[in-house]
């Protein structure tokens, strides 16, 4: 059975992550106390006790989520489960990126930190919103959005294909109040407001890619040995940035991206949209049958269901999922 990883970004994390992993599963607690080596802060007191408030801090949640990821990859690994594919929300294509070879644990929480407090710094001081519109297509989205934006004068784009008829709108609150305002015109089942600190993966996100460029100009990145599929492309890339449509991987053509284009992708990502909805249609069409998601939370459980049909979703979250996986 062909299966893939999907890693859950942020906005999954909750005080108590990871504790009872730490404890059951040595593989777990050897990553975590990697991760905690590196970084400035108590790393396993905020997963395992929180504040709620605290962990939920851009600069902080990052690289607890990327921590939690590694700690799962590990126990996966140690029992042999090895995906055809891996791919993340958002945050979560670093942890991919970890898991096909690309970053070390190590790497892979100092870049998640600074990625967290870069993103922060963009945000800061600036009047945003992000939006949930459900119940219309992504085509109608991306017009409401734009239309929003030519009446405003402001900015609002799409920042999230999560799946059909599930789309995040992101930008300054006047441009995101008018785009639902027009949404709910046009027949939109509900627009949800999202608890976030800032406009991710839009335009205004362009000072923490300019940071992550020059972040990445010093970072080694390792070998890709598992096709990763890319946030900006909605499917994997080839050696040159371009995304590979017919869903196989068996091409004499195919190239696995090499560091400068992974650099690009995630420079670009962070300030684009994020295409969940077209990466998870992309794995269907591939021949994925069963999809594990590494969270905490089972987010992209939803989204898969939703995108598309027949495929087996298996949530990991707790010691209790580890063990009956």
């Amino acid at each position: 059975m062909k299966t893939a990883f999907l890693y859950a970004g942020q906005g999954s994390q909750h005080a108590g992550m990871g504790k009872d992993l730490y404890e059951a599963y040595p593989a777990f607690a050897d990553e975590i106390d990697k991760a905690d080596a590196v970084l400035n802060f108590d790393l396993k007191r905020m997963m395992f006790e929180g504040p709620e408030e605290e962990l939920s801090q851009t600069a902080y949640t990052q690289p607890c989520l990327a921590a939690f990821a590694a700690g799962m990859t590990a126990v996966l690994s140690e029992r042999g489960i090895r995906p055809a594919y891996l791919a993340g929300l958002s945050l979560g294509e670093y942890s991919a990126l970890h898991a096909a070879g690309v970053f070390s644990t190590e790497e892979l929480i100092r870049i998640t930190a600074f990625r967290g407090r870069a993103m922060a710094r963009a945000g800061q001081g600036l009047q945003t919103k992000m939006c949930a519109i459900l119940g219309l297509p992504a085509e109608k989205t991306a017009e409401i959005a734009k239309r929003a934006a030519r009446e405003t004068g402001s900015i609002v784009e799409v920042s999230n294909y999560n799946a059909k008829g599930q789309n995040v709108i992101s930008g300054f609150a006047e441009a995101v109040t008018r785009a639902e305002e027009i949404a709910k015109e046009e027949g939109a089942r509900r627009c949800m407001e999202l608890k976030v600190s800032s406009a991710f993966h839009t335009s205004l996100m362009a000072p923490a890619s300019e940071a992550l460029h020059e972040l990445f100009g010093r970072t080694s990145f390792g070998r890709m040995n598992i096709p990763v599929l890319f946030n900006a492309l909605g499917g994997p890339s080839d050696e040159k940035g371009r995304k590979i449509d017919d869903a196989s991987l068996e091409s004499a053509a195919y190239t696995a991206a090499g560091g400068r284009t992974i650099a690009a992708l995630l420079e670009k990502q962070v300030m684009s949209s994020v295409r969940m909805a077209q990466t998870i249609e992309w794995l269907k069409k591939a021949g994925v049958e069963k999809i594990i998601e590494i969270g905490p939370g089972h987010v992209l459980a939803g989204f898969v269901s939703r995108t598309v049909k027949g495929m087996d979703v298996v949530s990991l979250d707790t010691a209790e999922d580890a063990a009956n996986l």
